[in-house]
């Protein structure tokens, strides 16, 4: 387990990282990204969609181009100022929460679409917060998580398991389908200087 899959460290790693993390964020996650994962998912009016681990709100603006109203959480309180700065705290089209992935605060049967960006490498056990995603989500409902690929080389792959999770589509197939999920697939990401830096999953919760 790395260094930061601790749900502490994590927070204090983002009480400094909240700071620049708009400005440092699009070198490795970029709107152009963010639009490829967006086009994975079969949008439709009136859904219901969960942002876990929204962070500063740049998933959340994406995602709020194709519904009117996303539910977005985080266990950062740094990270959620910066998004209420954005959004507001309370008012739609964001209803904001801080909370944990892994006990998420809402009922079963929810929503039509669960998507985290860059906070699965946090977690301490992704299947248990995996499975909390197929909880809140309606039967047939799609999910979608983007992750850091597992890197190239052996120092390279110490390296990374030191710092947080990183994985590649063997593990993804593993985690979410030992969450429960059906359909699942696989798409590479990234910016133009490394293509495959993120690893995004989709599925569906069963009918």
């Amino acid at each position: 387990m790395g260094v930061l899959e601790h749900k502490a460290r994590a927070r204090l790693f983002y009480k400094y990282l909240s700071r620049v993390y708009d400005q440092v964020n699009p070198f490795i996650w970029n709107e152009e990204m963010r639009a490829d994962a967006l086009e994975l998912l079969d949008f439709e009016p009136g859904m219901t969609v969960l942002d876990v681990g929204c962070g500063t709100g740049f998933a959340t603006e994406g995602l709020l181009e194709y519904v009117d109203e996303v539910y977005a959480l985080d266990q950062s309180e740094h990270q959620l100022e910066k998004a209420y700065g954005k959004f507001g705290k309370r008012a739609p089209p964001v209803q904001f929460h801080r909370g944990d992935a892994e006990r998420l605060p809402f009922a079963t049967d929810t929503f039509d679409v669960v998507w985290s960006s860059g906070s699965i490498e946090y977690w301490p056990n992704p299947i248990l917060a995996l499975r909390e995603f197929r909880r809140v989500l309606k039967p047939g409902g799609q999910v979608l998580v983007v992750g850091p690929n597992y890197p190239d080389g052996l120092l390279a792959r110490k390296l990374a398991d030191s710092i947080m999770l990183f994985y590649d589509e063997y593990e993804a197939d593993r985690m979410f389908k030992g969450a429960g999920f059906e359909e699942v697939k696989h798409a590479f990401m990234g910016p133009s200087y490394d293509p495959d830096v993120a690893i995004t999953t989709i599925g569906r919760a069963p009918e």
